[in-house]
This record gives C-alpha cells, sequence and structure tokens, in this order.
C-alpha cells in the first residue's frame, strides 16, 4: 500500500518537473536564434562592376575667337560684330575608361552662325543698302584625353561598384576641324565702286588642340550630367577667294553641357 502511493507521488512529480521545464525560457533548444535581417542597398546605389565605357549627346556654345585680319576687313566694312561668329554647338562623344580617374574619349561637333549684314559707308544707286550674308561653320573631330581629379567611385566588393555623386576633371586632346567661310549676296569694287553680286567660299581642313577642365554628376544610375568648358586653338590657310589675308583664326571657347550614360 505505502509501495503504492510512493509510487503515484514519485510519478506527479516527475510530471510536474517536466512540465515547469518546458515552459522555462529558452526551453526549446531545437529552435535556432532568429538573425538580424539586413536590406541590401537601394539599386541607385551601386553598380555591378566599375563601367568599362561612355556615351554622351552634347550641347553648347562657342564663343569664337575671331581675331585675324579678315574678321577686322569683313567687321569695319559691314555690319558684323566678333560676336556674330559665336554659335551654338551640337555634338557627341564616345569613349572608355581606363581606371577610376582616366578616361579616352572621341567627340564630334558641329558649330555654324550665319549673320544677315550690309556695307557701313556705301549705299546702291537707289539709296538702298547693299546687303550680303556672311557665314561660318566648323565640324570638330578630335580624341580627348581626361583625367579625374577624384576617382570616379570605389569599389567595395568583387562585383559592387559605388560611383562617385560630383567628380570634377581636366584633360587634353587634339584633332581636325573642317571649316567653312562663306559670303554672297551684293558687293562692292573698292576700285570702280561698282556694286555687283557674287559670292566668296574658302573651306578646308586645319589641325586643332584643346584644353579642358569640368565635372561630372551624377543623376540617376548610370547617367550623369556633364558641364565642360573647353578652349581649342586652330587656324587654317584661306582659298583664293580671299587674297592677301592671313589664314583664319579658327579658336575659340566651348562651354557646354552633356547628357552622358556609361556602361
Amino acid at each position: 500500500m505505502i509501495h503504492g502511493r510512493f509510487v503515484l507521488v514519485l510519478r506527479a512529480a516527475v510530471l510536474a518537473f517536466a512540465a515547469l521545464a518546458s515552459s522555462a525560457p529558452g526551453a526549446s533548444a531545437q529552435t535556432a536564434p532568429s538573425s538580424p535581417v539586413v536590406s541590401p542597398p537601394p539599386p541607385s546605389d551601386f553598380m555591378l562592376g566599375r563601367p568599362k565605357g561612355f556615351i554622351s549627346v552634347d550641347g553648347g556654345f562657342l564663343f569664337a575667337s575671331a581675331g585675324s585680319d579678315l574678321y577686322e576687313f569683313v567687321t569695319n566694312q559691314l555690319t558684323v560684330e566678333k560676336k556674330n561668329f559665336n554659335a551654338p554647338v551640337i555634338g557627341g562623344r564616345v569613349g572608355v575608361m581606363i581606371s577610376p580617374r582616366l578616361e579616352v574619349g572621341v567627340l564630334y561637333e558641329n558649330a555654324k552662325s550665319q549673320t544677315a549684314s550690309e556695307y557701313r559707308d556705301f549705299i546702291d544707286n537707289a539709296g538702298l543698302p547693299i546687303t550680303q550674308t556672311t557665314m561660318r561653320q566648323d565640324h570638330q573631330i578630335a580624341a580627348t584625353v581626361r583625367w579625374s581629379l577624384l576617382p570616379s567611385g570605389r569599389r567595395i566588393s568583387r562585383f559592387a561598384w559605388i560611383p562617385r555623386t560630383l567628380t570634377p576633371f581636366i584633360g587634353a586632346g587634339a584633332g581636325a576641324m573642317k571649316y567653312r567661310f562663306e559670303q554672297y549676296g551684293s558687293f562692292v569694287d573698292f576700285q570702280t565702286l561698282r556694286v555687283f553680286n557674287d559670292s566668296f567660299r574658302s573651306e578646308g581642313w586645319a589641325p586643332s588642340v584643346h584644353a579642358l577642365a569640368g565635372a561630372d554628376l551624377r543623376v540617376f544610375r548610370k547617367l550623369y550630367l556633364m558641364g565642360e568648358a573647353r578652349y581649342t586653338w586652330s587656324s587654317a590657310k584661306l582659298s583664293a577667294d580671299f587674297v592677301d589675308f592671313e589664314p583664319i583664326d579658327l579658336a575659340g571657347a566651348r562651354v557646354g553641357a552633356s547628357l552622358k550614360l556609361v556602361f
């Protein structure tokens, strides 16, 4: 009898201890602790590897030097100012990124100015102005080496590349410029004072060199807004339509902006 009661009491104690142990904190050994969830950075914050190349669409404005004697002759005789040879510029470029700081590219640009004018000191027999049009057009093709003053980004893993938001740069390059200078309309023969209709044109190729500075601003993922100031030096011989003139000055400063896509 006593032995039976002892067995019952022992069984109750074991059951109570088991219940207590199962309700104690941390008793479930088979449940793995939860690990913190780390959110990946937004897709726009990094790229899968450093960009290897780029392409851009460029626009800007040319401030022509207009420093040779042909411009002096035209502005003295006609109602043309040197600022009339300033012109909008459109173009584009493509290139490769050698390192986070070094970039090599090829650019093409086109600029054209056209000005209607008349003689300052002459009129025709009917007392009317003697009118004409003066036009200059440039096509420039050049190679450029660009050096970033700061790295364009940094690598954080084997594949991930974080680009810099703002990257200033300097650079230089060389190429060729095809120009066309033309005047057409009515003109005065200074020996006979006769008014006649004609056109005068000179065109050709000339070597060019340039220096530049600017900055790239990252606006969205692989899209950049590039601002640049560049000065180009160039001059070319004139054709037989413009005798006794020194080579035409093709130099000038170009200021512009570009939409640049890296890949």
